[in-house]
């Protein structure tokens, strides 16, 4: 009788376990090198996804799927499309999924409001189709401090955005607007002026978890 007694207990708590693992949050960070945590020292603690995990803490699963250089138009000079990141993220069936991609659409070359839209709606749309109740939750780009790669802050800022808000609005989509988080905030960028430093990823993850919690 004891034994199962025991063995039952067993079992509950076998089950409780795996129950409290299930209601976890899947949240995955989609983007490019601001993702990733281009330029920072030991990425996989210090860039904003590590910063939003411990940020949430339990009850959160924070993957990180950026990946350098990455456009989100499907006819960039590299788009995210063709990455390993996003097969990963497919894969990973997040219950919330942050897109933060747009900067490196911002070279001039090869801006085009109409290929960026429709490259959007595409992602919304395959995200939707592996997992119908995921959310998604859009940032618009980072402040652009210096000019550089061919990336520009008047391309991010009158082209840029108002596209990315435009496909949000269109999709009754929440933005975090991180390009106002980090506007005229030197101090909270590398040299290069791109990305952010560990103060500028912080302040990202700050933001984007009160969207979260």
């Amino acid at each position: 009788m004891n034994i199962i007694k025991f063995i039952s207990i067993s079992s509950c708590a076998v089950l409780c376990t795996c129950c409290c693992q299930q209601e976890e949050k899947r949240i995955a960070c989609i983007g490019d090198s601001i993702t990733e945590g281009f330029g920072i020292e030991w990425q996989s603690q210090n860039s904003y996804p590590s910063l939003l995990d411990s940020i949430l803490g339990d009850g959160y699963e924070v993957m990180n799927f950026g990946r350098s250089s990455t456009t989100m138009m499907q006819t960039g000079n590299f788009p995210y499309w063709s990455a390993k990141e996003f097969n990963n993220t497919l894969e990973y069936k997040a219950d919330v999924a942050i897109i933060k991609l747009g900067t490196n659409d911002a070279k001039l070359f090869q801006w085009d409001k109409e290929k960026f839209m429709t490259s959007y709606q595409n992602m919304i749309d395959t995200l939707k189709s592996i997992t119908p109740e995921i959310t998604i939750k859009i940032c618009l780009p980072a402040w652009v401090a210096k000019e550089r790669w061919e990336i520009t802050d008047s391309v991010v800022s009158n082209y840029v955005i108002p596209a990315t808000e435009e496909i949000a609005k269109k999709n009754c989509l929440e933005i975090i607007d991180i390009y106002a988080l980090l506007q005229n905030h030197d101090e909270q960028f590398l040299d290069d002026g791109i990305h952010p430093n560990k103060a500028g990823l912080l302040s990202m993850a700050e933001e984007i978890a009160k969207h979260i919690k």
